[in-house]
């Protein structure tokens, strides 16, 4: 396996696929990057040379990817949570934040059903 900035990236995939398993780099960067390094993005991870990875490292290290960015993402999270925006306060909540209706979906934000009783009527 090649390794990446700490990652290792599968060998039997072509490059611009199995560069996606950084975290932060998804398809279409993919490809930016292998046009950077001037690597063939259908060429598979197992036929590069050194050269090759060498090259893709360089480029991919000027990118915010993996824990840096997923440090920034939780550090825009906390701001918002902080100054309360109304962003904020749905993440604080579990809510989905993006004006999604929330009557009958967004099991997935909300997770599992909590079921409420009925008042029962009072007996004479």
């Amino acid at each position: 396996m090649a390794r990446i900035s700490g990652i290792d990236i599968p060998k039997e995939k072509r490059g611009a696929i199995s560069l996606t398993y950084i975290y932060g780099i998804g398809k279409s960067l993919a490809i930016t990057i292998l046009e950077n390094a001037k690597v063939d993005p259908n060429k598979k991870v197992a036929d590069w040379d050194d050269k090759d990875i060498a090259s893709v490292r360089d480029v991919v290290s000027s990118l915010t990817i993996e824990g840096e960015l997923r440090s920034e993402t939780q550090l825009n999270i906390k701001r918002l949570m902080d100054i309360g925006s109304y962003r904020g306060i749905r993440h604080r909540t579990g809510l989905p934040l993006r004006g999604q209706r929330t009557k009958n979906n967004s099991r997935t934000r909300k997770g599992k059903r909590k079921t409420v009783a009925n008042k029962k009527k009072a007996t004479k």
